[in-house]
């Protein structure tokens, strides 16, 4: 592993007179600023509905700053439509695999340090991670995972690369078709350019790399200087190297609750999304706000998981949705079912069926372990039960990966997204990959549920004639008989 001096020549080239793109004076001057004015607010709101590019952090610190019941909910009610406009009504499900809790850091917060002589180590071999795949594909039926390792020698890239050729060649065999994962996401350590590149090779979906928290000196805290995760910079930077790599679909986040100025860290997201799109042209995939949970052997005092309370991430998420509109915005199943229900109406992605422990899908030990696994969950609820229940809700369940198949990524991407054309694929994939599930997968109730919504999309697909002419409704229908009959993986 390299030493902060040795990683420094990687981000040189990305400083300007020696400073980075967080500009913590900055940032905390606009957290002390007035609070705004309604007009402001509603102008600032206005030109997020524009979906163009990433806000200001000086409008975001403004948002964050509104405490009137009835503006909040003028906030809440925008960042619903800005996710309707970009993304349709659809909510992306998707599972961590955890392959490795082997890991050289200490970070005072997580399970995984190496500090944590309670932790059962262990990485899993190709075979279990096949496993892990088939359990997933071909008994839960998801389609996308994100493959998670600690930081250490023994899972760096080339083991994370065979590891993803493995996942994808593995086709489990459901109730009237096959499963598959189709996109496999990558949150590990921070690489080299030249590791990322084994990455790209291997197909990698999106790498996702959290900062933690964008404050220095907490960082420095946190992190023990004689860790790899100690050099702010090297972890700072590192989506400028994956697009060196050439992976230009990238997830920045940040662990809510490590900071009891949890705006802060909403401006640090902001401000690297923007650094992202001003640079690259291109902005973060997705973004990721988890809130911080209980992880065994850890050392922070029980009143950190306070530092962010209920109605502080809701107004957190309504925020990151508006500042980058075009972002994906994921919560994740740290959080309780009630707030899940909250926020997800804002939000484009979530996990179901949920477990972190090493080997914890193809085993099936019961329940949660702490021992085995980074931290606690707060949602444990099956794919099927959390499908039901955002059927209930009105959002379409979507597992399309189409459009990274075909080249919608990077700058492509962008450019659907802040047109609002990404949105019609969004809705047709959704259908037909909803149809795909529905019918190899969903118990009967999530099944009357999902029929009953499936319905209702295609009306209204067929009703919106400027969106979807009829070649495409044709296409829809026939592609739509097709999955009826077996047939898998079609997509727009």
């Amino acid at each position: 592993m390299k030493t902060a001096a040795a990683n420094a020549g990687t981000y040189s080239d990305y400083l300007k007179d020696g400073k980075d793109f967080i500009d913590d004076a900055a940032l905390k001057a606009a957290l002390s600023a007035p609070a705004p004015s309604a007009v402001r607010v509603r102008e600032i709101l206005a030109r997020s509905l524009e979906v163009s590019e990433a806000l200001p952090p000086e409008d975001a610190a403004a948002l964050l700053a509104v405490t009137a019941p009835d503006l909040l909910e003028e906030i809440y009610q925008a960042a619903r439509d800005v996710k309707r406009k970009v993304y349709d009504n659809r909510v992306v499900t998707f599972a961590p695999l955890y392959a490795s809790n082997f890991c050289v850091n200490n970070c005072l917060y997580c399970g995984f340090r190496t500090g944590n002589e309670g932790a059962v180590r262990r990485k899993l071999s190709m075979a279990e991670i096949r496993s892990e795949a088939e359990a997933l594909a071909g008994r839960i039926g998801h389609k996308r995972i994100v493959f998670v390792t600690g930081e250490h020698p023994a899972t760096g890239a080339e083991y994370i690369a065979e590891a993803m050729k493995t996942i994808y060649s593995v086709k489990a065999p459901t109730r009237r078709g096959f499963g598959q994962i189709r996109r496999v996401n990558v949150n590990a350590a921070p690489m080299s350019v030249e590791d990322l590149k084994i990455l790209k090779a291997a197909g990698i979906g999106t790498y996702q790399v959290f900062q933690e928290t964008y404050d220095r000196a907490l960082y420095a805290k946190l992190h023990p200087g004689d860790t790899p995760k100690a050099d702010y910079r090297w972890r700072l930077h590192v989506m400028h190297r994956a697009f060196a790599a050439g992976i230009d679909d990238v997830a920045i986040g940040a662990l809510f609750g490590l900071n009891p100025d949890w705006k802060f860290e909403v401006l640090g997201l902001v401000a690297h999304a923007r650094e992202l799109e001003a640079r690259f042209g291109i902005g973060p995939h997705t973004i990721s706000f988890p809130r911080l949970e209980s992880a065994d052997g850890t050392s922070l005092p029980a009143e950190s998981l306070n530092n962010v309370s209920d109605a502080h991430f809701k107004k957190l998420v309504a925020v990151l949705r508006l500042s980058v509109p075009y972002a994906g915005i994921i919560v994740t199943a740290r959080e309780r079912p009630e707030i899940i229900r909250e926020v997800i109406g804002m939000c484009t992605q979530r996990d179901a069926s949920t477990r972190i422990g090493i080997g914890a899908y193809s085993e099936r030990y019961g329940g949660q372990e702490a021992e085995r696994q980074q931290f606690m969950l707060g949602d444990t609820r099956s794919l099927d039960e959390v499908i039901g229940e955002l059927a209930d809700l009105g959002h379409i369940t979507s597992f399309c990966t189409s459009g990274y198949r075909c080249g919608r990524t990077g700058d492509h991407i962008m450019k659907l997204l802040k047109s609002g054309h990404e949105s019609r694929f969004c809705k047709l994939n959704a259908v037909l990959t909803f149809r795909e599930w529905l019918d190899d997968f969903a118990s009967d109730a999530t099944k009357v549920k999902g029929e009953v919504l499936i319905k209702k999309e295609i009306a209204e697909i067929r009703a919106r004639t400027a969106h979807f002419p009829p070649d495409t409704v044709k296409m829809l229908e026939a592609y739509y008989a097709r999955i009826g009959g077996g047939e898998r993986d079609l997509c727009f």
